[in-house]
């Protein structure tokens, strides 16, 4: 069983900075992309950026092109998103998981971890 633990959201202000942290681990948890995806309220689960294995690739979508870097440790089976330049409308529950595939935005799996709430005030 994959295991996904979301960790460092919190409030901050608009233009602050915030970095998210997932612990990663199980059997089938080695050598998959990953990536970050959010919720906000009333809304749909949205792929936020993605990650190769090897680190050497990353995607974002477009809304947080420039402000997002995703970036990971595999020695610390952890995966990060720093985020700057925050704004109100990146207020959501953050989650990570394995990618499909490379480039893609949908998960490899169906389980999800607890997510970890972030809120921007304006």
């Amino acid at each position: 069983q994959v295991q996904l633990i979301e960790s460092g959201g919190g409030w901050a202000q608009a233009g602050g900075s915030l970095r998210l942290s997932c612990v990663f681990s199980g059997p089938a948890s080695s050598g998959y992309s990953m990536g970050w995806f959010r919720q906000a309220a009333g809304k749909e689960r949205e792929f936020v950026a993605g990650i190769t294995w090897f680190g050497d690739g990353t995607y974002y979508t477009d809304s947080v092109k420039g402000r997002f870097t995703i970036s990971r440790d595999n020695a610390k089976n952890t995966l990060y998103l720093q985020m700057n330049t925050l704004k109100p409308e990146d207020t959501a529950v953050y989650y990570c998981n394995f990618l499909l595939q490379y480039g893609g935005t949908l998960p490899r799996h169906g389980y999800w971890g607890q997510g970890t709430q972030v809120t921007i005030s304006s």
